[in-house]
């Protein structure tokens, strides 16, 4: 799988444990593919914490996690990225292909981005290639980085979504999806009553009456 001789640390970082799991057996055979998974995180507090005391080369990082998704992760390993003699590396590993999401953790410092239809072989060659400095996307998810940087001007932002705090963003995205306020509480590891409270901000500053006029309104962005 890979270059002879080459080897790589990596953390995987997926909120889904039979998936973590099956990408250790899938690419973590370090004398057949080279890569070393030296830790694993199912939500935000617990990556930083392995990323900070591993330093892997490499992080593969799902981009909705509790606590604050993968945007939050690499807000907080903002100097790990930055430290330029052993800089931490993040390839996002998601099951995602919206481009709201792609755009978003690019936008934080990943080094790339593919989906989790990805072989195991094309995973390991993008592992490697991340830890050389290359960028690396899914084909169809280049097209997305292209089309919001391609212009020297800034990306268009979307006023009424930059209102919403990443918390809110994932309440709203779970309300979009069906979840009802307990499984969000489970999910994101809060309270009933905090759900209440991120979705009466979310309706108050979307200008939105209920939940269903909130899932036309992710709907038609893409958010769901």
């Amino acid at each position: 799988m890979s270059g002879p001789g080459r080897h790589v640390r990596v953390v995987l970082v997926d909120d889904h444990r039979m998936f973590r799991t099956g990408v250790q057996a899938e690419i973590g055979q370090t004398e057949r593919t080279g890569v070393e998974v030296v830790g694993e995180a199912p939500d935000v507090d617990q990556a930083v914490s392995v990323i900070t005391s591993t330093r892997p080369e490499v992080v593969l990082l799902d981009v909705h996690l509790p606590g604050g998704g993968g945007v939050e992760v690499l807000r907080r390993c903002s100097a790990l990225m930055a430290d330029a003699e052993r800089p931490v590396r993040f390839l996002a590993l998601s099951v995602s292909d919206a481009a709201e999401d792609v755009i978003g953790v690019i936008r934080g410092g990943a080094r790339g981005y593919v989906t989790k239809t990805i072989t195991g072989t094309d995973l390991v060659d993008s592992i490697f290639r991340v830890q050389d400095g290359d960028a690396v996307f899914s084909p169809r998810l280049a097209g997305f980085v292209l089309d919001a940087f391609a212009s020297t001007d800034a990306p268009p932002v979307d006023e009424d979504l930059d209102r919403l705090t990443q918390r809110e963003r994932e309440v709203l995205r779970l309300i979009a999806r069906g979840y009802a306020y307990k499984e969000i509480a489970k999910q994101l590891y809060i309270s009933v009553k905090t759900v209440e409270s991120h979705v009466s901000a979310v309706l108050r500053k979307l200008q939105l009456s209920n939940r269903h006029e909130l899932t036309r309104w992710a709907t038609a962005r893409r958010l769901v």
